[in-house]
C-alpha cells in the first residue's frame, strides 16, 4: 500500500460545520477587520433587503396598499404592538431601533436558507455584538432615566431583609449575563439547524436509491428552519423589549 493510499480519506466525509467559514470575497488571503468577506456580503444584502421593503416598498402609498406596503405595514404593526404591550407606551420612542433590529434579524435568518448562502446570524461574533448593543442601551437608559434609582432592579424589596444581599448578587449575575444568552440563543439555535440540513445532505448523496429518507428529514428540518428564523428574530426583540422594561421601570 503507497503512503499517498494510506493517507487518503475513506468512508462517508461530512463537514457540516465548513458552511460557517468566514473567508474574504476577494483572493485568499488572512481575514483581518477590514477584510470584505462573506460575512459582509450577506450583512449588507440583509440591509439592502430591509430598505427594499420598508422604504422602497412603501414609497407609493395607498389606501389600498399593494403587496409590498401590506407586508412592511404588517412588520411595522406587530413591532410596534410588541413593544408598546411589552414595555409600555413609554418604550415607543424606541421603537425604530427595536423595528431595525428585528427587521435585520429576520432578513439574516431568511437569505442564510438560500442554497449556497451564507447565515450572518450563526456566528457568535455577530449576535454578540447586535447582544451587546442592546445591553449598553438599556443600561445607559436606565441610569439616565432614573438616576442611581436604576440600581433598585437589583434589590428584592419584597424578599425577608436577610436573603435581600443573596438575590441581589443574584440579580447582579444574571444581568451581567444577558448579552452571553441573548447571544448565544440566536446563533446556537440558527447554527444547529443548519448543521444538521447539511449532515442529512451528506447521507443523501451517497445512500443511492435509500436517499429518500434523508431527503425527507432535509425537507422537514428545512420547514423547521423556516419557522426558526422567524421565531428566533421574535425572541431576539422581545427579550429586548423586556430588558428595555427593566431599564425605564427597574423597581421589583
Amino acid at each position: 500500500m503507497t503512503v499517498s493510499a494510506a493517507a487518503a480519506p475513506s468512508g462517508l466525509q461530512i463537514h457540516p460545520m465548513d458552511q460557517f467559514k468566514i473567508s474574504p470575497l476577494f483572493g485568499n488571503g488572512d481575514v483581518t477587520w477590514w477584510t470584505p468577506t462573506n460575512a459582509t456580503l450577506w450583512m449588507v444584502l440583509a440591509v439592502v433587503c430591509v430598505v427594499v421593503m420598508m422604504v422602497m416598498g412603501t414609497s407609493r402609498r395607498a389606501i389600498v396598499p399593494n403587496r409590498s406596503q401590506s407586508i412592511a405595514e404588517m412588520a411595522y404593526g406587530f413591532v410596534y404592538k410588541m413593544v408598546e404591550d411589552v414595555a409600555g407606551k413609554d418604550a415607543v420612542g424606541f421603537f425604530p431601533y427595536i423595528m431595525t433590529l428585528f427587521m435585520f434579524i429576520v432578513f439574516s435568518n431568511f437569505l442564510g436558507l438560500i442554497p449556497m448562502s451564507f447565515t450572518t446570524t450563526s456566528h457568535i461574533a455577530v449576535t454578540a455584538v447586535l447582544a451587546m448593543l442592546v445591553f449598553l442601551t438599556v443600561t445607559i437608559v436606565g441610569f439616565v432615566k432614573n438616576g442611581t434609582a436604576f440600581l433598585g432592579l437589583f434589590w428584592v424589596s419584597s424578599a425577608p431583609l436577610a436573603l435581600r444581599p443573596v438575590l441581589a448578587l443574584i440579580e447582579v449575575i444574571s444581568y451581567f449575563v444577558r448579552p452571553l444568552s441573548h447571544s448565544i440563543r440566536l446563533a446556537g439555535n440558527v447554527m444547529a439547524g443548519h448543521a444538521v440540513i447539511k449532515v442529512f445532505a451528506g447521507f443523501a448523496g451517497v445512500m443511492g436509491i435509500g436517499a429518500i429518507l434523508p431527503i425527507s428529514a432535509i425537507v422537514a428540518v428545512y420547514a423547521l428552519e423556516v419557522l426558526v428564523a422567524f421565531i428566533q428574530a421574535y425572541v431576539f426583540t422581545i427579550l429586548t423589549c423586556v430588558y428595555l422594561k427593566d431599564a425605564l421601570h427597574p423597581s421589583h
